[in-house]
């Protein structure tokens, strides 16, 4: 792979003076993205910012398992800006303060999923990083 790594330290990646580069975590995200784009394949964007597929293949793994966050999708059928969920706060009731069965709902779209009220922040984290892939 002979070129000129002059580009990848415009956007971000720091290259060493062996040519080892270091890859910030948003510009991994940024290059897993550009290969969900429709009719787009791993080896062409691998090669356009002179890596190897697998390599990318395995941020691609990492972006399936929520430990890489992908940029919010770009073009027409995009949302336009940030978007926020609702939140409702009922009011507690003398039955919800002593209940040992509280749930928790997190709903998406036609999705609703009911949680135990001791479930672990990570989990629900996961939960809904995986809902927003």
């Amino acid at each position: 792979m002979e070129c000129s790594t002059d580009f990848l330290t415009d956007v971000g990646v720091v290259v060493g003076p062996r040519g080892h580069r270091r890859w910030p975590d948003a510009v991994k995200a940024r290059i897993v993205a550009e290969t969900l784009e429709p009719g787009v394949t791993v080896n062409e964007v691998a090669r356009r910012y002179d890596m190897r597929p697998n390599h990318l293949s395995e941020w691609r793994r990492m972006a399936r398992e929520g430990k890489l966050v992908l940029p919010a999708a770009r073009g027409p059928e995009a949302e336009p800006g940030p978007m926020f969920a609702p939140m409702v706060v009922e009011e507690l009731t003398d039955r919800a303060q002593g209940a040992g069965d509280a749930t928790l709902e997190i709903v998406c779209g036609d999705v609703l999923i009911r949680l135990d009220a001791a479930t672990p922040a990570a989990r629900i984290a996961e939960i809904v990083r995986a809902l927003g892939a």
